[in-house]
């Protein structure tokens, strides 16, 4: 029998949930955190995740609590499952209690508005040199949390630490890879969510197989050069965390980026999209940090930057698809 580990969830979301179950399917202890206390005698109750990930029942011997000192408490493992916008304040409340031997395993995807910091970097920047490892890949919650075959990569820059979370999380169903660059893993959640509403957006047109696998590719190249400038490894785009979670990203029925570019395309508007949506679509936000990045490394970006430009300049739909299928031509890797 594999050793039990003990594993709190910080996010009661719907990934937040789905590692919370794929835990307690390998055996760990778990307890599953809301910052809300209604809501967390909502999911105690009715033991289901009705906003979030319903028709998926939560087992009575996960605890479920709105009390931080309690979830800190009880772990051993520490799952920041909270989105990028509400991180650094979450991380503020835990800097308040003892974290000494604890290991944090961040898997939140994107960057902070204004800092562009990613989520480790904030985490650091509030707590410190503490024991984080980083875990990402295709691995939509609603797959995840009905069993279904996931392979995620997970790093850290203390290699040591990124073996213990594959130890402790793993099972048949839920495959960890090692790749320890926090860089790279961080830049692929981040910048993949930005190429889906572009494929949201060919869907909306109407467009065909063709141009979304064009965009795709050129997509991937965009976040490797970007990638690459800040510092990461290549390799990694082209692997769980990169090609991987791009591809589930632009083609999932799941998928929240995906949908806001499927209906910018069909007319409608950005702000009355968001309001319909009871999660929180990364992509949106993460196009605005994307941009400013793209300008200050210098990369041409021009995927990232028509996806701006129709997010926040109400640029035309049709007007940037022409605008990208009218640039100069050139080799297809001159640019990387």
């Amino acid at each position: 029998m594999s050793k039990k580990f003990k594993v709190t969830v910080l996010g009661d979301g719907g990934w937040g949930t789905a590692l919370a179950l794929v835990n307690e399917r390998r055996g760990n202890d778990v307890l599953l955190w809301s910052a809300f206390s209604d809501y967390a005698e909502v999911l105690d109750k009715k033991r289901e995740n009705v906003k979030f990930l319903p028709n998926i029942k939560i087992p009575d011997s996960m605890a479920i609590t709105a009390d931080l000192k309690r979830a800190v408490s009880f772990a051993e493992f520490i799952v920041v499952a909270i989105p990028s916008q509400y991180l650094r304040n979450i991380m503020f409340k835990l800097k308040e209690f003892n974290l000494s031997g604890k290991i944090i395993v961040s898997v939140a995807k994107g960057l902070e508005a204004k800092t562009l910091a990613r989520p480790s970097e904030i985490i650091h920047s509030v707590l410190g040199g503490v024991n984080l490892v980083v875990l990402s890949g295709p691995s939509h919650a609603e797959e995840v949390a009905r069993n279904i075959p996931t392979l995620v990569v997970v790093g850290s820059d203390k290699p040591a630490l990124s073996e213990q979370v594959q130890e402790a999380f793993r099972d048949l169903r839920f495959r960890i890879y090692v790749q320890n660059d926090v860089v790279g893993i961080e830049l692929c959640g981040a910048l993949k969510n930005v190429i889906a509403i572009g494929a949201g957006l060919c869907d909306g047109l109407g467009l065909g197989s063709n141009t979304k696998a064009a965009l795709l590719s050129r997509g991937l190249l965009e976040m490797t050069q970007l990638g690459v400038r800040m510092g990461a490894n290549p390799n990694t785009f082209f692997g769980l965390a990169g090609l991987g979670d791009l591809v589930t990203t632009c083609i999932s029925e799941f998928g929240r980026n995906l949908r806001v570019g499927r209906e910018l395309g069909q007319g409608r508007k950005l702000k009355d999209i968001l309001s319909s949506m009871e999660m929180v679509a990364e992509g949106v936000e993460t196009t605005r940090s994307a941009y400013q990045l793209v300008e200050k490394y210098g990369v041409t970006g021009a995927i990232i930057r028509e996806t701006y430009l129709l997010l926040f300049e109400d640029k035309d739909p049709r007007q940037c698809l022409e605008d990208l299928l009218s640039r100069e031509a050139h080799e297809e890797m001159k640019q990387y």
